[in-house]
């Protein structure tokens, strides 16, 4: 064995047996989108573990017009309708898009965007690998904090393309999602990005860490924002609180 393998055996078999198990995304999806926050993405990239915290989400469902399920069955659209833990994906403005299936028929977790994070697990080699299969639009290497600032960006930096993993479930050995006991007690919840005018774009089902807001698609604690009518403070049970931003 050489030295790279063993050490990605090593690695391995420290991260493995943390894997949620499918049981854990089969719940309403708001619920999903908030325990979400704060987990670890994990993907196996040659000889090292790429991974990102999650840090922003969008819960959708079956029975509103936003949603991709809410256009029927179809065999593309076919992991939503699975139980939960099944990866759909789907192109965006020409780059892919990561989400899970949820409890019951159609429902669904967009992962809209995360963190690069280190550990000893996943240390500043797979950082740099990360920042190698996303660099910006001069090819230098991507600043951390917006590698996976938006969820194609999210899904470049992870080598996460639709042809491979659409349809798909999580692998120990390749993807899965880990609780690193960094989940946030309280976040910011808002409306969601990109849905078009009629088809329920008021519903408040994107959640955001604020410790990490800065870093997410857009920032809802942005200049000119009011919380209490473009964001909401909540628990991670989803009952409204009140809350400071980190300085994160």
């Amino acid at each position: 064995m050489q030295a790279t393998d063993a050490a990605y055996a090593y690695r391995a078999d420290s991260v493995v047996g943390r894997a949620l198990p499918d049981a854990f995304f089969n719940r309403d999806a708001r619920q999903l989108a908030r325990e979400l926050i704060g987990m670890v993405l994990r993907r196996r990239y040659g000889d090292v573990w790429l991974a990102a915290r999650i840090i922003e989400t969008e819960a959708y469902y079956l029975v509103e017009k936003g949603s991709h399920a809410s256009l029927g069955y179809t065999h593309k659209r076919r992991a939503l309708f699975m139980d939960g833990g099944v990866i759909y994906m789907y192109y965006a403005r020409g780059g892919d898009s990561l989400n899970f299936s949820a409890g019951g028929p159609g429902n669904a977790v967009l992962i809209k965007s995360a963190h690069p994070w280190v550990d000893d697990v996943s240390g500043e080699d797979a950082l740099a690998r990360m920042q190698a299969l996303n660099p910006d639009a001069r090819g230098a290497a991507r600043a951390p904090q917006r590698l996976c600032a938006g969820q194609t960006l999210l899904c470049r930096a992870l080598d996460l393309k639709v042809p491979e993993w659409d349809g798909q479930g999580f692998d120990p050995g390749r993807l899965f999602v880990d609780d690193v006991g960094a989940r946030p007690a309280r976040l910011l919840r808002t409306t969601r990005l990109g849905i078009p005018p009629g088809r329920d774009e008021h519903l408040p089902y994107r959640y955001v860490d604020p410790a990490y807001a800065p870093f997410c698609t857009r920032n809802p604690l942005r200049r000119g924002q009011v919380e209490g009518r473009d964001y909401t403070w909540v628990t991670r049970g989803g009952r409204p609180c009140r809350g400071q931003a980190s300085s994160t």
